[in-house]
């Protein structure tokens, strides 16, 4: 049996398949998610899997090297903004490189996800808890 994190074989694919600059989307139960889109469809219920547990898991396994958020978490969920912004730093001196943090309006960052690897959906349901996490290399 696998001994990393990620146990679900389709995240787990993704990740181990991800190039220098892909992006890997994690959102809540609302993104608009294309139908030709590869969608990894984690929603069991309201809330479960949350978005910050989906999120830290991927981390654990996927080298970052910048992450786009939509402009209105800053307003509408400051709460998971302040524990991702946690996660994320946590991240950068885990990795020991710094990542960069972007910030574009909501329709925005739905054109980015659509250019995504692949998208998680969680069964977050608070608003704009969406990240577009872009691997980097660790060296």
């Amino acid at each position: 049996m696998k001994k990393t994190t990620i146990l679900n074989a389709q995240l787990s694919h993704v990740i181990a398949t991800m190039g220098h600059t892909d992006g890997l989307t994690i959102c809540d139960a609302g993104l608009p998610i294309p139908a030709e889109q590869h969608c990894i469809d984690l929603a069991l219920t309201q809330g479960i899997p949350d978005f910050l547990s989906t999120l830290q898991a991927v981390l654990s396994e996927l080298f970052i090297e910048k992450i786009l958020l939509a402009e209105e978490i800053k307003i509408h969920n400051p709460h998971i903004e302040q524990q991702l912004l946690a996660l994320i730093n946590q991240t950068a001196q885990h990795q020991n490189k710094p990542i960069d943090i972007l910030y574009v309006p909501h329709q925005d960052f739905k054109q980015q996800s659509n250019h995504a690897k692949a998208v998680v959906r969680t069964g977050e349901c608070s608003p704009y808890a969406n990240v577009i996490l872009y691997s980097g290399v660790p060296f």
